[in-house]
């Protein structure tokens, strides 16, 4: 029993410091102008499909925009994207996403999602933080579909709200994940 535990330990860590080494390979960034273009175009499809986050945007100080995160994982998991901080419509800062997760989980997935900052406060949160873990700072809402279907500009009272898009693929399981947004130069 011990044995076993030491051995998933071991691997957890090693799945860490693996996905910790991502944003080092080159092979995999992204250049400024694609992570722009891919922002344009999902800012686009999450406005076509979900009209809530549209008029967010309307009073969004920024929005922070992960057009491909891709996670995959068997017991052990994590994801990596990269996105663009958008503020009055113009890149202001490229960030990176990287996340672990332990668990009862296994797939590939890919999707994306955005981060509306309502309050200034939330959005100089992230600037100023060396790296922001989800979970902590300002408060943060989920918008699935039936919350969506009744946020609108004066009901929005929380510091960011998160919309999911583009989901591709299967990732079935439960786990823990924590999730790191870091600022990167492009």
């Amino acid at each position: 029993m011990k044995k076993d535990l030491r051995f998933i330990t071991g691997l957890f860590v090693f799945a860490i410091l693996m996905i910790a080494m991502v944003p080092c390979q080159p092979a995999f960034a992204a250049t400024a102008a694609e992570i722009d273009r891919d922002v344009d175009s999902a800012l686009q499809k999450l406005y076509d499909k979900t009209p809530a986050a549209k008029e967010l945007a309307k009073i969004a100080k920024g929005i922070l925009v992960f057009p491909d995160i891709v996670k995959g994982g068997l017991i052990i998991g994590g994801q990596y994207g990269e996105g663009a901080l958008r503020v009055d419509g113009k890149t202001v800062g490229y960030y990176s996403s990287v996340a672990a997760s332990y668990g009862l989980q296994a797939g590939v997935q890919k999707f994306g999602y955005a981060l509306f900052f309502i309050t200034g406060n939330a959005l100089d949160y992230l600037k100023k933080s060396e790296g922001w873990e989800i979970g902590t700072g300002p408060s943060l809402v989920i918008v699935d579909e039936g919350v969506a279907g009744s946020l609108t500009t004066t009901t929005a009272k929380s510091d960011i709200y998160a919309f999911f898009f583009d989901q591709k693929g299967l990732m079935a399981g439960i786990g823990i994940q924590g999730s790191k947004i870091t600022k990167v130069d492009k």
